[in-house]
């Protein structure tokens, strides 16, 4: 289970913008997870739950996830289609000349903190 270490690789970077901008108390952080990025959201909801208690910045912040749509581009047809129903085989002309435009990303979109 790698999500642990992404969720402390998440924290030492909230630690940083944390330190930067002289924060003492996040309330929220929201994180874009794309539906291929191979992070489990609920594996990573329960070791962010269990982190973050050891990092009195984030202790008392909630994790909230956006999901990202996996969506492929298939070079042959210039379409795009959903990758988790579809696959690399492009439903519309049954190409295998297909990449993945999005889906796989993971990044922190917002840390919320009290007003």
């Amino acid at each position: 289970m790698h999500e642990l270490g992404v969720v402390f690789n998440v924290i030492d970077t909230i630690e940083d913008v944390g330190k930067e901008n002289n924060l003492t108390n996040v309330q929220t952080v929201t994180l874009e997870l794309g539906e291929v990025s191979s992070v489990v959201p609920e594996y990573l909801t329960d070791c962010w739950e269990w982190a973050k208690k050891k990092h009195p910045l984030v202790a008392d912040a909630s994790l909230m996830i956006i999901t990202i749509p996996a969506i492929t581009y298939c070079e042959d047809c210039k379409q795009t289609y959903e990758t988790m129903k579809y696959g690399k085989t492009c439903p519309h002309c049954n190409s295998s000349n297909t990449y993945l435009q999005q889906g796989n990303e993971f990044r922190i979109k917002e840390i919320g903190i009290a007003d």
